[in-house]
């Protein structure tokens, strides 16, 4: 299929009107797409007048120090494509951490178009392509969708609900009365994404500030920003966010953000350096108190006597409150998991005050199980519990419990090798014995050995995260795509009762028990790190329970893995005629000739497949070998659909190729990761690679580069979408 625009680069200069006057005379009044940049900065754009735009950049100071522009152009452009391309140009270019944008675009804006969103989202995926392949881009739309610059970045568009969320906080902000607001909100509320549009509304250059960046029909938001910018001017704004790993990650993201700057991230300690104008308060149930502070003690003493309080009888909310002229705290009573943490009675006690405004954030963002989920979550980890036992149903949720710990591992690891940010995490009932042996193992349970996290700070992302297990103080405040709990040990249910049981003997937290005298406490804190670690994932939460009783009770709400899988390849029949619902089956295992001449000469089964699969566009092969083991095991049969042109970076692809025999394939076919890219020489040759990549767990495997002549003999045949 031919490409549907052309992406063509110019010098940035006093040359370009001529330029595009002689050779673009069909797009000077069209809608058009444009990148500026040097080698740092960048700045997208679109316009239906590219000479007089280009003009008005090229007087604009701050833009003289870019060099060139890439011109997006195509045929198919209209008005509500070429916003919709820029919206995600700004978005995933933002993300991609090649380029600081100059953007003032605050992701506001949400313009409405005359088509559905969705019909120009191929269109960007091929042209996303295209920019990689110039290196314009760098990673994949899929790499960037699992990366914190893009899950945190204010240039994302909000939803009507986060909206609203930022409209009730800027109104806290013009109450004179209220010095502290207190706003509640469970896991996945957007608690952290208000935090960082709210700095990056209040902190962005007034020159870059203006009414285009909102929604033509929301008068209001852009009124209380403007009405809080005059009301404040520009203010002295700190941050806090107690965990140390997610404070990293966050502060890597404001250090990516024009305006924003890593510094405004700081620890609850670090107010003490000066005064602010207004404290944001991320995760504000994990402020700390004189209890359990293990090596932090010291430094909790120093700073609450600079500040003049009693370490004893005093908490970093105190600080909080000292030390700015208004806060915003964001809290969740529910995500408190050690004695070490505020008390909640603190938090009543501020919410009686006539000068604390209380608010709540209702909508959940993050689990694609959406309230339902969230429900069953909350009543099935109360003691007396009066939820009915019914198995948790969900297309848009994956929530399975397992009997085979080794089984959820494996399948974890194939979910982050398709998906990635997949992580196995548990309850933390073993001795982290593994710190400072790494040929330890910590967690044995039958014949699996694990071990726990190897790095601290920002573990979900490190580089060996997929081959160990994370906890709660690793993990609270991250989003997930997949999570494999393990329940561990001090967990247990009693049905006589109804209630659960913790063995506190059983629990190795020490700064997690130390001091507890009262085992329902314990108990509390133990359901809710359970509870915070089960909201973790966007598409699917694995659970497997190590004690008897708690498995049986669980069994009643969440559905058993072994019983799907049975179900599964009992449906899978393969026979040698075709019918109504079945799709066609392709033994590449023993094919040498060209795909097509397999259905030729009859060498195609068929494959029974429920689900409405058009035998014209699906097919299914039999994918033999450890290269791609990480996603497809050896021997799987597996669903294709047939490739029909667009963008293919990223993708795990079926493709063709004569030049495989020279490289002990033994056939003209593989199943690789796609990636491409192309690069001109100085004196105007293009040049053209193709890299296969592959996914394995034997690191023997390389990737099969395809230079010049030989991308030309290759063909994509299908693209991998799932394990039948």
């Amino acid at each position: 299929m031919p490409k549907q625009f052309q992406v063509i680069p110019y010098q940035f200069d006093s040359q370009l009107e001529y330029t595009l006057l002689q050779q673009h005379r069909d797009y000077l009044s069209w809608p058009i797409v444009y990148f500026l940049q040097n080698k740092k900065e960048a700045y997208v754009g679109e316009t239906t007048d590219v000479v007089t735009r280009m003009k008005a950049h090229l007087k604009t100071e701050r833009k003289q120090d870019l060099k060139s522009v890439s011109l997006i152009l195509s045929d198919l452009f209209n008005k509500s494509a070429t916003l919709d391309v820029e919206s995600n140009l700004i978005r995933y270019i933002a993300a991609d951490g090649q380029f600081n944008l100059l953007n003032g675009n605050l992701g506001i804006s949400d313009h409405k178009f005359y088509q559905q969103k969705e019909v120009y989202w191929e269109l960007f995926r091929d042209i996303w392509s295209e920019l990689r392949s110039l290196g314009i881009a760098r990673h994949s739309l899929e790499h960037i969708d699992n990366s914190d610059l893009f899950k945190y970045s204010p240039y994302k568009s909000l939803s009507r609900e986060q909206t609203n969320g930022l409209k009730l906080i800027l109104n806290c902000l013009l109450d004179d009365q209220a010095k502290i607001s207190l706003i509640h909100g469970g896991a996945g509320t957007g608690k952290s994404i208000l935090a960082i549009f709210l700095f990056k509304l209040l902190k962005t250059d007034l020159k870059d500030f203006n009414r285009a960046d909102f929604d033509e029909s929301d008068e209001e938001l852009f009124q209380l920003v403007e009405s809080v910018r005059q009301k404040y001017g520009d203010l002295e704004m700190g941050l806090v966010i107690p965990m140390r790993s997610f404070r990293k990650t966050i502060s890597n993201v404001f250090k990516n953000i024009k305006g924003l700057s890593s510094k405004m991230v700081i620890g609850p300690a670090e107010v003490a350096k000066r005064k602010y104008d207004l404290l944001i308060v991320d995760e504000g149930h994990r402020l700390r108190r004189w209890k359990n502070l293990a090596a932090y003690y010291g430094t909790f003493r120093k700073v609450s006597q600079q500040l003049g309080f009693d370490e004893l009888t005093c908490s970093e909310l105190d600080w909080i409150e000292l030390q700015s002229d208004r806060s915003i705290i964001f809290y969740d009573e529910f995500q408190s998991i050690k004695p070490s943490d505020v008390d909640a009675q603190r938090f009543i006690d501020l919410q009686l005050k006539s000068s604390t405004r209380i608010e709540r954030l209702l909508s959940q963002f993050r689990v694609r199980g959406g309230a339902p989920y969230m429900d069953l979550i909350y009543g099935v980890f109360a003691d007396n519990t009066t939820v009915t036992p019914k198995p948790f149903e969900s297309i848009h949720y994956d929530f399975k419990l397992f009997d085979d710990l080794d089984e959820m591992v494996e399948t974890i690891k194939r979910k982050d090798a398709q998906d990635g940010l997949c992580r196995m995490v548990a309850g933390f009932a073993w001795e982290w014995i593994s710190k400072n042996d790494r040929t330890l193992k910590d967690i044995i349970i039958g014949e699996s050995q694990l071990q726990w996290n190897s790095v601290e700070v920002d573990w979900v992302n490190s580089a060996n995260a997929t081959k160990e297990v994370g906890c709660i103080h690793t993990t609270q405040g991250y989003d997930l795509n997949y999570t494999g709990l393990i329940i561990g040990p001090e967990l247990d249910y009693d049905f006589n009762t109804n209630s659960f049981v913790v063995y506190k003997d059983k629990y190795k937290d020490k700064n997690g028990k130390i001091s507890i005298t009262d085992p329902t406490i314990l108990k509390n804190y133990i359901l809710n790190i359970y509870r915070t670690i089960l909201f973790r994932g966007i598409q699917g939460t694995y659970v497997y329970v190590c004690n008897d009783n708690l498995r049986t009770y669980l069994s009643q709400f969440i559905r058993l893995q072994q019983a799907q899988d049975v179900e599964q390849k009992d449906e899978l029949v393969i026979s040698d005629d075709p019918s109504d619902n079945s799709i066609p089956f392709y033994d590449l295992a023993v094919a040498a000739g060209s795909f097509s001449e397999l259905q030729q000469h009859g060498s195609v089964k068929h494959i029974q497949l429920d689900g409405g699969y058009d035998p014209q566009h699906y097919f299914a092969c039999k994918v033999v070998g450890e290269s791609m083991n990480k996603v497809i095991p050896n021997g799987s049969i597996c669903l294709f659909e047939r490739y029909q042109g667009g963008s293919r970076n990223g993708l795990i692809c079926l493709v063709e190729s004569s030049s495989f025999e020279d490289r002990d394939f033994g056939a003209n076919y593989t199943i690789k990761e796609y990636s491409s890219k192309k690069t001109i020489t100085d004196e105007g040759w293009q040049h053209q690679e193709i890299i296969l990549l592959p996914k394995s767990t034997d690191d023997s495997y390389s990737p099969i580069v395809l230079k010049d002549e030989e991308t030309v003999d290759l063909q994509v045949i299908g693209v991998f979408k799932m394990v039948l």
